[in-house]
C-alpha cells in the first residue's frame, strides 16, 4: 500500500476530511472570476441606465396608450429574454404575448391586430428573420419599438422608437456568448414593466387576479382566517402551572401556548423560548405559574387580513407566530411563518 493510501485511509478511520490545498487556489480563482462576471454586467447596467432619455418615456406614454397588446419579438437568446418580458407584462397587467419570428413569417404575423405594438429585440439590428417581418408590419400600421446594441442598424433606423441596450463588452473572455448584452436586455425590459406599474398605480390585489396561482397568489389572495390553525388550539389559563404549559405545548404542536381568560380573551403567549428564559432565570420553574413566564399582551392581528399583510408583521416584531384575534381580543387561532408560504396540506404531501 502506498503512503498517501495509508494517509488516505487513517484520515477516513479517524473522520477527517482531507483538504487540498490546490483545491483552495481554485476555489479562489473561480470566485474571482465569478465577481468579475458580476461587475462587468453591473457597470454595463448602470451605463445604460445613464443613457435612457426621452425616448424610454415615448414609449412607457405610447404603452400605456396601447388598445391593443404588446407583441415581444426575437429569436436566440433574444427571444428567451422577450419571452420572460412578455410574461412579466402580462403578469403585471399589459396585455402581452411572444411571437417567434420564424413561424410569424410563416403564417403566426395572422396574430397581429393594427393597434398591437411590436416589440423587436436584436441585438446586431441585423437579424433577418425579424427584418423579413418589417414590411408587414408596416402596411399594417403597427407602431414598432426596437431593443438593440447598435443604433445605426436596420432594425433600429425604420423602428419608431429605439430602445439602446448597447454593452461595452460581453462578460463572456471570448467576447462572443450572449452575457452582458441579454443581461441589459433583460432589465430594460423590467425597467419598462416596473414603471408601467408604478404610472398605472397599481396594488397588490390587481397583480393577484394576474396571477392567482403559486405561493404569490396565495400571499396575495388568501386570508389570515384561511390558512390558520382554528381547532386543538393550545391553551392555559394564567394560574396554569407551568408543568402543564409544558404539556400543552407538546401536545398543541405549535410551539407555543396562548393565555386566556374565562372569556377566551388572549392575555399573554409562552413560547419555547419564554420557557428557555425562565429555566435561566428560575431555580424551579416547576413552581412557577404561566402568569409568570407569559410575554403580556402579544401581537394579535385580524382574520381578515390578506397574508402579505401578515406576512410584513411577521418580519416587522421578527416573531414567527401571530395570535388571530377579533376586535374584543377574543382568541380565534394560529398563524405560524410558514403558513405564508404552503398550506398544511401541501406540507403534509410533501412529506409522503
Amino acid at each position: 500500500m502506498s503512503k498517501i493510501s495509508r494517509v488516505v485511509k487513517l484520515s477516513q478511520r479517524r473522520g477527517e476530511t482531507m483538504v487540498n490545498p490546490l483545491h483552495k487556489k481554485s476555489t479562489g480563482r473561480l470566485i474571482s472570476h465569478a465577481r468579475q462576471v458580476c461587475e462587468v454586467e453591473a457597470e454595463a447596467i448602470v451605463a445604460m441606465s445613464k443613457r435612457m432619455d426621452s425616448t424610454f418615456s415615448d414609449v412607457v406614454q405610447k404603452i400605456l396608450a396601447c388598445s391593443g397588446r404588446v407583441v415581444v419579438c426575437g429569436i436566440g437568446k433574444s427571444g428567451i429574454i422577450g419571452r420572460k418580458i412578455s410574461c412579466t407584462f402580462a403578469s403585471t397587467g399589459t396585455p402581452s404575448f411572444f411571437m417567434h419570428p420564424a413561424e410569424a413569417f410563416h403564417g403566426d404575423l395572422g396574430m397581429i391586430k393594427k393597434d398591437d405594438i411590436l416589440l423587436l429585440i436584436s441585438y446586431s439590428g441585423e437579424t433577418e428573420e425579424i427584418l423579413k417581418i418589417i414590411p408587414f408590419l408596416k402596411e399594417n400600421g403597427n407602431m414598432i419599438i426596437s431593443m438593440t446594441g447598435n443604433a445605426g442598424s436596420s432594425l433600429a433606423g425604420i423602428s419608431d422608437y429605439h430602445l439602446d441596450i448597447s454593452v461595452e463588452q460581453e462578460a463572456c473572455p471570448l467576447k462572443m456568448t450572449p452575457t452582458t448584452s441579454a443581461a441589459a436586455t433583460l432589465v430594460m425590459g423590467d425597467a419598462i414593466t416596473v414603471v408601467l406599474i408604478k404610472e398605472r398605480n397599481l396594488k397588490a390585489e390587481d397583480i393577484a387576479r394576474f396571477h392567482p396561482g403559486g405561493s404569490i397568489g396565495r400571499r396575495l389572495l388568501t386570508t389570515v382566517e384561511e390558512a390558520m390553525v382554528k381547532s386543538n388550539l393550545p391553551t392555559v389559563t394564567q394560574k396554569a402551572c407551568v408543568r402543564d404549559v409544558i404539556g400543552v405545548i407538546t401536545s398543541g404542536r405549535q410551539g407555543v401556548a396562548v393565555v386566556v381568560n374565562k372569556q377566551q380573551h388572549v392575555i399573554g403567549i409562552i413560547s419555547d423560548g419564554d420557557l428557555r428564559r425562565a429555566i435561566n432565570k428560575y431555580e424551579n420553574i416547576l413552581k412557577l405559574k404561566a402568569e409568570d413566564i407569559m410575554t403580556k399582551n402579544p401581537k394579535t392581528i385580524s382574520k381578515d387580513l390578506k397574508l402579505y399583510e401578515a406576512e410584513k408583521v411577521f418580519n416587522s416584531y421578527e416573531i414567527v407566530t401571530l395570535v388571530v384575534a377579533d376586535g374584543k381580543g377574543k382568541f380565534l387561532g394560529l398563524l405560524q411563518l410558514y403558513d405564508i408560504e404552503k398550506s398544511r396540506e401541501e406540507r403534509k404531501y410533501a412529506k409522503l
